[in-house]
């Protein structure tokens, strides 16, 4: 994959929509392929389509599972309200001296994938200890097959998805190795959850949702936390719900800026897929680190 090249360029807006659609579990795989097919030119079929949209995890991964720069670890957490128990990758940097500031990752609606385990090793190779929690764990943990995650996440009951989250939120919160100061990630649901995250947790002191629903309007004026909102451009579903919380956030007085850069679908930040735009999501990563470091290292 070209990291320098925008492959967005390569497909029909239709196209997109369709992708859209078809990873929130809106439709179908073979109602993706149907709609698709009106779209195919040549060798570029509809599966061929599909193929190419799908992740490629080994290809864009930037930090390897064993590197001896970091110490990883499952940590399992207790979570009564939610599933019993949560499970989460914990990761931190080999060699630090003193408490780590904290960051939790939440995760697309897919589980916890090798991506955001990447995400999270990034993360504390900037001198970070990082939990990022699995939704699927009730489920027996990310599958290894995106389809498959996506369909098992489909079957959650999403309100103990949320109490497990918060769980491992105050459970990281709460880590002897850690300094005290919470932030949190979280990309296309787990957007959403980290919005809605700032709303239960007065604790968190810097949050960086990224294309991701807006938390419930009622809960903004408990929001504590700085937000960095990540918008894509090109993100009908998402960004009709931008309007109203911005609204409820200004009348809170919360603490925020939106960015959204131009020509970016959603999902732009995922290097793992055609709709990663490298010039965007190395802009936004850079203000999302700038946040953390502010907030967080203090």
């Amino acid at each position: 994959m070209d990291q320098g090249r925008d492959p967005t360029l390569d497909f029909d807006p239709g196209v997109w929509q369709l992708f859209d659609q078809y990873v929130h579990g809106i439709i179908d795989r073979r109602a993706f392929l149907r709609g698709a097919s009106r779209f195919a030119v040549g060798a570029m079929t509809a599966p061929a389509m599909l193929a190419l949209l799908s992740p490629r995890f080994a290809e864009a991964q930037k930090v390897k599972p064993d590197d001896q720069r970091l110490r990883s670890e499952f940590a399992e957490i207790d979570s009564p309200d939610g599933n019993g128990s949560a499970r989460g990758y914990l990761v931190r940097p080999a060699n630090s001296n003193g408490k780590l500031p904290l960051v939790l990752v939440a995760h697309e609606n897919r589980g916890l994938n090798p991506h955001i385990e990447d995400i999270a090793r990034r993360l504390a190779l900037e001198g970070y200890l990082v939990l990022a929690p699995d939704a699927l764990h009730p489920k027996g943990g990310y599958p290894g097959n995106e389809d498959e995650a996506r369909a098992a996440f489909q079957t959650l009951d999403q309100a103990r998805t949320r109490a497990d989250f918060l769980a491992a939120a105050r459970w990281l919160l709460t880590h002897p190795d850690g300094n005290g100061r919470l932030g949190a990630t979280g990309f296309c649901w787990g957007g959403g959850l980290v919005n809605w995250l700032a709303t239960q947790m007065p604790e968190l002191k810097a949050a960086a949702p990224y294309y991701g629903m807006g938390a419930p309007l009622e809960g903004v004026p408990a929001i504590k936390a700085e937000l960095l909102v990540v918008l894509a451009e090109n993100d009908e579903r998402i960004n009709a719900g931008w309007p109203a919380y911005a609204t409820a956030l200004d009348a809170a007085q919360v603490r925020y800026r939106m960015l959204q850069p131009k020509g970016t679908q959603h999902g732009f930040n995922n290097d793992t897929t055609p709709r990663y735009n490298a010039e965007a999501a190395a802009e936004v990563w850079a203000e999302t680190l700038a946040l953390f470091a502010r907030a967080l290292k203090g």
